[in-house]
């Protein structure tokens, strides 16, 4: 299982990576277009891929906050809780989880398809869709791997 938990985490780190990158694009671009308008050249099409941007770092950002559970956790009732009940109330969730990000992956994978197939860009850049439907899609499944490691952990006895 060791070796699971190596590659998941691996796995997350480079999609962590992935999301600073494009993080530091889209504050570079802003920076440069808002600089660049005080002097009457904007950066044309910045508006657009900032968004596009800004979805590939919520995505890729997902595993890794997920794995270290940076995310927020209301805990006021789940820490009466017994130990028992504790476990199962994570499994339950990160069971539900799991269904959720497979849904939400595989749709995003079929609106890829969709976004191929019709040929659909953006307004100003003429940049396409499909490959950030597929990257976010791709970016659920991960995170469903970062469940199942819980999962994993919680059986082990070594989830925090």
């Amino acid at each position: 299982m060791g070796n699971v938990f190596a590659f998941v985490e691996s796995l997350s780190t480079l999609m962590q990576i992935v999301a600073g990158t494009a993080l530091t694009f889209v504050m570079l671009l802003t920076g440069a277009d808002v600089t660049l308008r005080l002097f009457g050249r904007p950066i044309i099409g910045t508006y657009e891929m900032v968004s596009l941007g800004g979805a590939l770092v919520l995505g890729f950002a997902l595993p890794m906050t997920s794995w270290l559970r940076g995310h927020i956790f209301v805990d006021f009732l789940y820490v009466k809780c017994p130990r028992k009940v504790q476990q199962a109330m994570n499994v339950a969730t990160r069971i539900i989880c799991i269904a959720v990000y497979l849904m939400i992956g595989w749709n995003l994978l079929l609106m890829g398809m969709e976004l191929y197939a019709s040929g659909e860009v953006t307004i100003t850049r003429h940049l396409p869709f499909y490959p950030v439907a597929y990257a976010l899609g791709l970016c659920c499944f991960a995170e469903c791997l970062v469940l199942i490691c819980d999962i994993g952990k919680i059986a082990g006895g070594t989830y925090e």
